[in-house]
């Protein structure tokens, strides 16, 4: 076990450990992702057809989907359908809008005369990844588009692969997208990090992606910004004796259909809950209709954990740090305040991971592989700059000048403490 574990040791015990490692298990990509990168750079809009060919085998002629081809998705759309999006975009929206409500803007004195402060400023052009994926996943372009359109930023585009779902363009358009263009996989990352003849560059990409996606925007980043590194997805559970194994079950295979490399697991202080949710996960794969997904997540990465005690729950879900956190137990409000590391947490067994999946509001863009340790999901805060600002009148410039002086003389910086005593006056800066 990992160091961070030590304190826990003989505290408890795996029911199931999973078949695979998630982390070492992700396939050498990085050279190949290096390559198109630095193809796309170099050759542009040829190097994303030549892709676009190999990896979709799709021959496009243009990238971009038309005003006409928008409007033709969403009239293809199914009326439900459509009225099921917008319920998601509103939710969406609302949650956005109250969260940028608490992202202010500063002015303060902090001595007399020198003025300190913050702007918050939108990104100017926010690239989203839309995965296509092995079902069309309506809520993502939900999730990256509505909030940089509630931030403020100019320009979003919005890039998913050529043979996605209709919908999904659907999707991009009532979500609010300047431009959609039909290119996915890592020469999308690279087309929308440095431009092509048709692809705008952007100031930020966000939006998840496959192991390609992934690397291409750890490659690109600091050219330009990015959520985060999303790995395959993750959902954990923490229980008590309260918990009911057949409610369990379903909520770990409704993730675990995702893909094959998902996550899933139990935390709990109750060995016959473990046992009993064991047995009930492989009675629900019988007649799963996904299962041939979800049985190979479930054998290689699934687990069952039971913990001693709730200390050890909370330290043992505290380092597992799950993209998706439920928690099942007795007082699930107590708990819940007792754990900190996760990318979004789940209060009470009514509140299942599916809802913020699809609709109610919260951004199902979350960090994985234990990023939670160190950083929340996609919000509208990940579209918006908060940038620092000051100004002086004489009476700041006489409250921190001479400190500047002495500490750029200490550190043999003359320059510094020539810029520093020429605000104080003419005389001061010759006597200093």
């Amino acid at each position: 076990m990992a160091s961070r574990l030590s304190a826990l040791d003989g505290k408890f015990t795996q029911i199931k450990k999973p078949g695979r490692d998630a982390v070492s298990d992700t396939a050498p990509v990085e050279k190949t992702v290096k390559e198109i990168i630095a193809n796309v750079r170099e050759r542009g809009d040829a190097a994303v057809r030549e892709y676009s060919a190999a990896f979709d085998k799709v021959e496009l002629e243009k990238f971009e989907v038309s005003q006409e081809e928008r409007l033709k998705a969403v009239a293809e759309l199914d009326p439900q359908t459509r009225e099921d999006t917008e319920f998601a975009i509103a939710n969406v929206r609302a949650f956005a809008e109250a969260q940028l409500k608490t992202i202010l803007p500063l002015e303060i004195e902090t001595l007399p005369g020198l003025h300190l402060g913050h702007r918050v400023i939108p990104i100017e052009i926010v690239g989203c990844y839309v995965p296509g994926g092995r079902y069309p996943l309506l809520s993502a372009p939900v999730m990256t588009i509505v909030p940089a359109k509630v931030a403020g930023c100019d320009q979003v585009i919005a890039c998913l692969p050529p043979n996605a779902h209709p919908a999904m363009i659907a999707g991009c358009h009532l979500s609010g997208a300047d431009r959609i263009f039909r290119v996915g996989g890592a020469q999308a990352i690279a087309a929308m990090a440095s431009g092509t003849e048709t692809i705008p560059a952007v100031d930020k990409i966000v939006g998840p992606g496959n192991a390609f996606v992934n690397e291409a925007k750890r490659q690109v980043f600091g050219q330009v910004g990015i959520d985060q590194l999303a790995g395959p997805s993750e959902i954990f559970i923490v229980a008590d004796e309260t918990g009911k194994a057949a409610m369990i079950a379903t909520d770990l295979l409704a993730q675990a259909e995702h893909d094959v490399r998902t996550r899933v697991g139990l935390i709990t202080t109750d060995r016959k809950l473990a046992e009993e949710t064991l047995v009930e996960v492989e009675k629900q794969l019988q007649d799963l209709s996904t299962a041939n997904v979800a049985s190979v997540a479930w054998k290689d990465y699934g687990e069952i954990t039971v913990c001693e005690d709730e200390t050890t729950v909370i330290a043992y879900s505290d380092y597992i740090a799950a993209e998706h956190l439920q928690v099942h137990t007795r007082d699930p409000q107590a708990t819940a305040r007792k754990l900190r590391n996760y990318g979004s947490l789940f209060i009470g067994e009514l509140a299942s991971v599916v809802y913020s999946d699809k609709c109610c509001g919260t951004n199902h863009t979350l960090p994985t592989m234990a990023a939670g340790r160190y950083t929340g999901g996609l919000w509208v805060g990940s579209y918006v700059k908060t940038c620092t600002h000051q100004w002086l009148d004489e009476r700041g410039v006489a409250a921190v000048a001479p400190a500047a002086v002495r500490q750029s003389a200490t550190e043999r910086l003359e320059g510094h403490r020539r810029a520093a005593a020429l605000r104080l006056s003419p005389q001061q800066f010759a006597a200093e």
